[in-house]
């Protein structure tokens, strides 16, 4: 599979802010609201699976147009492993915290 040179660095960007394994250390102190460039390239990062703008052509579900609660609550459940629909969601949105999670369901919610 290739990837477009387009979602190279998103993709990218959302793999390094899993980071690594945890190391028994308490974790550290959530970070501010994330900047709109910021959110607008971790959305990207959405757009190879959900479609462009987040308008998906197949089966995966769009997130453009849902509401920002619904949105919440779906991402919040992958994160805590309790969606009962895993998907590659499940691992993928572990790298992100509350803030950016929260940010992104706002920025989806807002694309018409």
């Amino acid at each position: 599979m290739h990837l477009l040179s387009s979602l190279r660095h998103p993709l990218a960007l959302v793999f390094a802010m899993q980071g690594a394994p945890g190391n028994g250390a308490p974790p550290a102190a959530p970070l501010p609201e994330p900047s709109a460039a910021t959110v607008a390239v971790m959305a990207a990062g959405c757009f190879s699976c959900h479609g462009p703008d987040g308008r998906s052509t197949t089966v995966i579900p769009s997130l453009a147009g849902q509401s920002e609660q619904r949105l919440l609550q779906r991402l919040q459940a992958f994160k805590s492993g309790t969606a009962p629909d895993a998907t590659i969601m499940t691992r993928l949105i572990k790298g992100y915290d509350e803030a950016q999670i929260q940010a992104l369901a706002r920025w989806f919610a807002q694309v018409k």
